[in-house]
């Protein structure tokens, strides 16, 4: 039961979302502009493939179509840079003297040691010294081991190395440290620690060689004892080890750094791979496989490529329209419809270029100035957005830099790229603030001056000022213009009766008195005009102020209260001269009057395919307001007459919905305030400061604006415009109490 409640409230909420405001429509819709840029460019970028098989002669040239890497060629020049790098050594300081220096002082410290005999001296000597070479190189690993300063291939190889050259002390040389005094092992220290510093200062690959070196630096030194002198060499000899060893790694590194400087082989872009006649080794012919130019090779990375620069497209729409809109949320500032619509300009945008690029060539490179690329900006400009336009004049820059490119081997062309961009923006800044049709045609005639200078100064800077292309150039880029200004009149109907868009020509249309409703308005009920004037003139200027759509606000009025023209004498603006019918019948009946006027208003604007942004002011201008006047009127009579009060407050509200636009409730406001103010005989600023404040309280304690997106900071904003819109309109109503004073005041001193 309750997963069937679920299901049926998701239904219930889908169905009020809409398919205009449905997040998975909108994706669908994201998904097409995906695939028109992908289809649009993949047949100028993706690159062409061959038809050929190994072993057999080419029959055509077979260009680069763009850099290729012949990664075989490549990879044997770096193999033969890395052969040509030597082994690599490096240099351990193993700091050799220390050893020695231990030893001599464990000599020294068990040779004054008396309880120990000199038979057990001679065994410890025999046991410790020998042993304390191998210990030496395993804690220095041990010490730099994961430290940075040498690598652990250098260490293990050090290790190996210096344990594989390690010198064996003669057996009658552990019988003669016992003898050694105090005063000896000093001399011995100094002259041990100096040569092994001095024959390891250098580097050593070998410790033979070092230690052949020893007997000549001992007897050249201070010792002249003859058992300490060659005590001395045996210690010393045991203490070198070689101190240069093969660093592996190093020569890895070195051999890597080879190949990374050597220079690729590299076929540029147009480079001919394989020249007409040539035979298709199979070197070459893995080449071209690997470069995706074989017919029965899968190409998958131009098209992830073409893909990504697709999905890149898209994405600038969609920051555009996320951070002007929220694409993801249920009232987006663009509709399903008009993304849809803004998918259809992209479509005859892209069609009409690429029917152009079909006559263009290479001989006739100036055709593609003809292409109306303008187009798509000026219907986007005119039907939605000048933001948007100008996001759509960098991707149409791309995308006829691509499809109007006729030079071979290069994937865009600047030149068109640039006069693309130039007739776009002019034709943005032309048209955006269009109040007539025939500002349709200026703005054409404007890119084609704009398009014929853009053509102008790049042929200036080529220097092709004396060729017959020039005039042809200037020639088609002026035609191009014109023909833009008359497919965008002829396409401006069908989207804005199919779309039920509301442009600003549109709009100035329908604000004409002329209008069939508006001649009916004025009419029937003049003051029912008069007033529609007033709110629009209020509405436009709060409106505006907030940053909504003011023309929108003031044409709105112009038709918000036109279901009063099916019964005008029930409304008070109407009344000259006659009673006031609701004086006498039912208040039930003069509320279903009064409320009747925003639906039959809608009903008679759609008669007269009025479009629905109109259509939604009229309904939605008082929301759920109440008619409190009627409702205390109808409680009074009941209590007079006895009846029990079967009714309340909300059976005389008006059925809404509530505002559901910044505009609707703008319009809302200015409808109640021109009302209140022109039931004041002689207001003073302070009272219409007050009822205007007034009237936006209590409309904000009655929740009339909980489902539009106004701030309490846009409602200070629009009464502060009220105000002093009222004031301009009343002028001559309003008191200025201090003024009067100031003229009795006048008149007293003058008497």
């Amino acid at each position: 039961m309750n997963e069937e409640t679920n299901n049926s409230s998701v239904e219930k909420r889908f169905r009020s979302i809409g398919w205009r405001q449905s997040p998975a429509i909108r994706w669908l819709l994201m998904a097409l502009f995906v695939a028109l840029f992908y289809f649009a460019l993949a047949p100028h970028i993706l690159p062409e493939t061959f038809d050929i098989t190994e072993n057999t002669k080419s029959e055509k040239d077979i260009r680069a179509p763009f850099q290729i890497k012949d990664e075989r060629a490549t990879r044997l020049a770096e193999e033969e840079a890395a052969n040509r790098i030597e082994m690599q050594y490096s240099i351990v300081a193993l700091r050799n003297e220390s050893l020695v220096e231990q030893i001599l002082y464990r000599i020294e410290q068990l040779n004054q040691d008396d309880q120990v005999t000199v038979q057990n001296k001679i065994d410890i000597f025999r046991s410790e010294i020998p042993g304390k070479y191998a210990k030496h190189i395993d804690g220095f690993v041990n010490n730099n081991k994961g430290k940075g300063t040498y690598n652990d291939t250098l260490l293990e190889e050090m290790s190996f190395v210096a344990k594989e050259q390690e010198y064996t002390i003669p057996e009658e040389t552990f019988y003669k440290m016992p003898k050694l005094s105090s005063e000896q092992l000093s001399e011995m220290r100094v002259v041990a620690r100096d040569i092994v510093r001095k024959l390891t200062i250098e580097p050593l690959r070998d410790a033979e060689i070092a230690r052949t070196q020893v007997a000549e630096l001992v007897n050249g030194s201070s010792i002249s004892d003859r058992t300490a002198r060659e005590i001395v060499q045996e210690l010393a000899r045991f203490s070198i080890m070689p101190n240069k060893f093969l660093d592996r790694e190093a020569t890895e590194l070195a051999k890597e750094a080879a190949k990374q400087s050597t220079s690729p082989v590299i076929y540029k872009d147009g480079d001919i791979i394989v020249k007409r006649g040539d035979m298709i080794t199979p070197e070459l012919y893995q080449l071209l496989q690997e470069s995706n130019l074989l017919q029965d090779t899968k190409h998958y990375w131009p098209q992830i490529g073409l893909f990504l620069l697709s999905l890149m497209m898209l994405l600038s729409l969609y920051v555009y329209l996320h951070t002007t809109g929220s694409i993801g949320g249920l009232k987006p500032k663009y509709n399903n419809a008009q993304l849809l619509m803004l998918w259809l300009i992209f479509l005859i945008n892209i069609l009409l270029m690429q029917v152009v690029s079909f006559i263009q060539s290479e001989t006739v490179p100036y055709v593609g100035y003809l292409a109306p690329v303008a187009l798509g900006v000026m219907l986007i400009t005119l039907l939605l957005d000048m933001g948007l336009a100008i996001i759509s004049t960098l991707l149409f820059t791309l995308v006829g830099s691509v499809m109007l490119n006729v030079i071979p081997n290069q994937m865009f062309d600047f030149r068109l790229g640039f006069f693309v961009m130039v007739i776009s923006l002019a034709a943005i800044f032309s048209i955006h603030k269009a109040a007539q049709r025939s500002a349709i045609l200026k703005a054409g005639i404007m890119v084609s001056l704009f398009g014929a200078l853009a053509v102008l100064s790049m042929m200036m800077m080529s220097e092709q000022m004396n060729q017959m292309p020039f005039m042809y150039s200037i020639s088609f880029a002026f035609a191009g213009g014109l023909i833009t200004s008359i497919l965008v009149i002829g396409l401006m109907p069908f989207f804005e009766i199919t779309f039920g868009i509301l442009s600003t020509l549109k709009l100035v249309e329908l604000s004409s008195p002329n209008h069939p409703l508006l001649r009916k308005l004025l009419t029937e009920t003049p003051g029912t005009y008069h007033h529609s004037v007033m709110v629009g003139n209020l509405s436009e200027a709060a409106a505006e102020a907030i940053g909504a759509d003011g023309l929108l606000c003031r044409v709105g009025s112009f038709y918000h209260d036109i279901g009063k023209t099916k019964r005008p004498d029930y409304f008070i603006e109407n009344q000259t001269n006659i009673e006031n019918p609701h004086d006498s019948i039912d208040p039930k009946l003069s509320k279903s009057i009064i409320v009747a006027h925003a639906r039959d208003g809608v009903e008679m604007l759609k008669e007269y395919n009025i479009p629905k942004p109109i259509r939604d002011i009229a309904e939605q201008h008082h929301g759920t307001t109440s008619l409190k006047f009627f409702y205390f009127k109808a409680k009074k009579q009941a209590e007079e007459q006895g009846l029990a009060v079967d009714f309340t407050e909300d059976d005389y509200r008006y059925p809404g919905p509530k505002a559901q636009s910044k505009e609707s409730a703008v319009v809302g406001l200015a409808d109640c305030v021109e009302a209140a103010v022109r039931s004041l005989r002689n207001p003073t600023m302070e009272q219409i400061e007050a009822m205007i404040n007034k009237i936006i309280k209590s409309r904000l304690d009655d929740n009339q604006y909980n489902e539009c997106d106004l701030t309490l900071k846009e409602l200070d904003i629009i009464a502060h415009s009220l105000k002093e819109s009222v004031v301009g309109i009343f002028h001559s109503r309003i008191e200025y109490p201090d003024d009067s004073k100031q003229e009795q005041t006048k008149e007293s001193e003058q008497a």
